[in-house]
């Protein structure tokens, strides 16, 4: 096909495509309109240019080609697609027609999606096949653990077993420590912790405090504690229980140390983020058991973590307060039940004041820090008794003085907000306070 306008001449599609033709030759042609042009179609075969992936011009266009007008030349130029494989997609759609309709572009579009879903397909097909390569399936593993006389069990049929091998009377006593030190791993998490109450099994680690052997009872509250941790429902269930009062009767008796250390860490687990535990706590006597645990001989480290559980009491209180009174909460159940842990009246009766006030003559570092955090935290109940203790005011001169030049030696280091310092702020803070 020859397209004359002036002295110029535009080889386009073959002769063998007429209705195509005309419709690509009236696109030409309209397109120059500042010269006469002649459209016209040879009688002689036109020989058809050999498509490369850079752009040619001056041949004659072969179909499904990428054609462009060059605006800085004025040129027409023609390349392959960079993927030629839309072509196949197109077989069936009449070209030879001057104009398509929307059945015929419908048609092409969903011979489009056809493709793209094969291609999906294809790629899915061989994703799966490199997986079945890389892994086997589970049934035959279970087959192969079978033969070697290996079975797998899922969190929930070894918590079974275990609870079975340390409810068993045959059971030796190594045996049924070694269930509950297995079992303590399990019930770290949420969920199977919560699966121990499905079956009952919670229940008989709580009978396991009744014991008369120290080791069960120190290892079934070590199981305890890790399964009252941020876990509300096993904390219910608990309390229902009677885990609250066997573990209170075990602090008030005379145990080894690591028992009580182990039941300490389970009564801390069921009473933090849980107010009617605490209710409970302070009406079978909880503050007078802590008072005579902290003043034994020999309890120190027992000391400071009932300081630190106390500190967390408090302010666990007056943050759900205070969240209370910024979201404009009318009554929530929970605030309703913090009001009633009168814990700060109870603390000051049963003269922690000055049992608190006592710890700071601990020689560790971290000790003084959580029993100065306790101390501020009481200040509001306790601040005319601080007042009173001559001996309060002294200790505190005392590692104001020793803080203050550990912290000089921090800012030497560079240090400007070193840990030091932080508990001279502690210090400066409480004897400002109580001035």
């Amino acid at each position: 096909l020859v397209l004359s306008a002036a002295s110029i001449a535009f080889p386009v599609l073959p002769a063998a495509s007429p209705g195509l033709l005309n419709l690509a030759c009236q696109f030409v042609c309209l397109s120059l309109r500042t010269q006469p042009f002649h459209c016209s179609v040879p009688s002689r075969p036109v020989y058809l240019m050999s498509p490369l992936f850079s752009w040619l011009l001056g041949q004659a266009v072969p179909a499904g080609l990428h054609v462009r007008l060059n605006l800085q030349t004025g040129a027409r130029e023609v390349k392959l697609q960079e993927k030629d494989k839309f072509r196949s997609n197109l077989k069936g759609l009449d070209i030879n027609t001057n104009t398509y309709t929307s059945q015929d572009l419908k048609s092409a579009l969903a011979k489009f999606k056809e493709g793209a879903e094969v291609e999906s397909s294809k790629e899915d097909k061989a994703r799966q096949a490199k997986v079945k390569r890389l892994f086997r399936p589970i049934e035959e593993l279970k087959k192969d653990f079978e033969e070697l006389n290996v079975v797998i069990e899922t969190d929930m049929q070894i918590m079974v077993r275990l609870i079975n091998k340390f409810n068993s009377s045959s059971s030796s006593l190594e045996e049924k420590i070694a269930a509950l030190f297995d079992l303590e791993y399990y019930v770290h998490q949420m969920d199977n912790a919560q699966d121990l109450l499905s079956f009952g099994g919670l229940q008989v680690v709580i009978n396991g405090l009744n014991s008369t052997e120290p080791l069960v009872k120190e290892y079934a509250a070590f199981v305890l504690g890790a399964a009252f941790s941020s876990n509300p429902k096993v904390q219910v269930e608990a309390i229902e229980g009677g885990a609250l009062q066997k573990l209170l009767v075990i602090l008030a008796t005379e145990q080894p140390l690591p028992a009580k250390k182990k039941v300490l860490f389970a009564l801390c687990s069921l009473l933090r983020h849980f107010p009617y535990a605490q209710q409970q706590f302070l009406k079978l006597g909880g503050l007078q058991v802590l008072r005579s645990l902290v003043r034994a001989k020999g309890t120190e480290v027992l000391a400071v973590r009932v300081v630190t559980l106390l500190y967390d009491l408090i302010t666990e209180k007056m943050f759900a307060e205070e969240e209370a009174e910024l979201t404009r909460e009318a009554s929530p159940e929970k605030l309703q039940q913090y009001r009633q842990v009168h814990l700060l009246p109870g603390l000051r009766e049963q003269g922690w004041c000055e049992i608190t006030a006592r710890l700071l003559a601990l020689p560790e570092h971290d000790a003084r820090e959580k029993v100065l955090q306790t101390l501020g935290a009481l200040l509001a109940t306790c601040r005319d008794r601080y007042r009173q203790d001559p001996q309060l005011s002294r200790t505190l001169v005392s590692l104001q003085a020793e803080y203050q030049a550990l912290a000089t030696l921090e800012l030497q280091d560079g240090e400007d907000e070193g840990y030091f310092r932080e508990l001279l702020g502690s210090i400066d803070s409480l004897l400002k306070e109580l001035r």
